[in-house]
């Protein structure tokens, strides 16, 4: 089986603004990257579907979701708090952003691909139940966990967060729920300053301080996200894919490199393969400075190909 790419072109149309980090060149440089790479070749691509209300009901209220759609401006940009906007093209690519995750959990539950990769923006995992914020406004990865949960039976579902920021929002929606659990490393204090306190039992969340590096990296997740995760058993891995904690990337302060995504990349498909038949769903989240996004983006496809 091969692994599916999936985004769509309005993806590209949502834009904060002049010299706004999370801006559409990111996808430009993954797309530009794994060309230049060849992976092109190996791997199956899909347009993103747009996100239906039930899909996204399934975690946002109804009043959320429409104060949302209002809030798009027919020019211009709009912000809903200092650091997200909302621009003309924003409300479809949050749409196929949402819309990827499900098509990618379709995919993979069926057996057409073992692994899906999500290069969509505006990412998600800051998306709480009801609140827009940190460049999110519908949580992407929840919404397909929620899908393969209602949708396809699922009982029990892992979500992956190696993003440099706390997936606060994931947390917000899934907390307390048996049946998912969330394993996730995170630079603290730093953005969203939550996550270290006594968090609820399925989340498993190891805050790490700045200046973390691989080794510090990889033991945690040695040490506290496989054990967990080899306990939990899950049937479906869901990865909120951020490479902000990359050492190139200004947003944050942590020091990773490629060959600690594709190693964490190896870690979490040997963790799929022992109970949720290597069924994994990856949707990119955070990473900012370009070269060092797509690099990193494309030894993840790598090591999920198994190429």
């Amino acid at each position: 089986m091969t692994t599916a790419f999936i985004t769509h072109r309005d993806c590209w149309l949502h834009d904060m603004g002049a010299h706004h980090p999370e801006c559409p060149e990111r996808l430009s440089a993954i797309s530009d990257r794994l060309i230049a790479a060849g992976l092109d070749l190996y791997l199956s691509f899909y347009d993103a579907p747009l996100a239906t209300l039930e899909q996204i009901a399934r975690v946002h209220p109804a009043d959320y979701i429409r104060a949302i759609a209002d809030s798009s401006p027919e020019s211009g940009i709009v912000h809903l708090d200092p650091d997200t906007a909302m621009s003309p093209g924003t409300w479809q690519a949050a749409l196929r952003s949402a819309g990827a995750g499900v098509l990618a959990t379709d995919l993979v539950m069926a057996g057409e691909v073992e692994n899906a990769f999500c290069s969509v923006r505006p990412p998600g995992h800051h998306a709480e139940r009801a609140k827009a914020m940190g460049f999110c406004f519908l949580n992407n990865i929840a919404i397909a966990v929620s899908h393969a949960l209602a949708a396809h039976g699922l009982q029990r579902v892992a979500v992956v967060d190696f993003d440099v920021h706390h997936g606060n929002g994931t947390e917000n929606i899934f907390a307390n729920d048996p049946r998912v659990l969330m394993v996730g490393t995170f630079q603290h204090p730093f953005y969203p300053y939550c996550g270290a306190d006594a968090p609820a039992q399925n989340m498993v969340n190891v805050p790490v301080p700045a200046g973390t590096r691989s080794d510090g990296f990889r033991q945690a997740v040695s040490d506290v996200w496989l054990p967990a995760l080899e306990r939990f058993a899950p049937e479906a891995v869901f990865i909120s894919a951020g490479f902000d904690a990359h050492y190139e990337d200004d947003m944050a302060s942590l020091g990773l490199v490629e060959a600690d995504y594709a190693w964490v990349t190896q870690q979490i498909k040997a963790a799929a393969a022992t109970s949720a038949g290597g069924r994994i769903v990856s949707m990119l989240e955070g990473g900012y400075a370009l070269s060092a996004l797509a690099r990193s983006v494309t030894v993840h496809i790598k090591a999920l190909a198994d190429l």
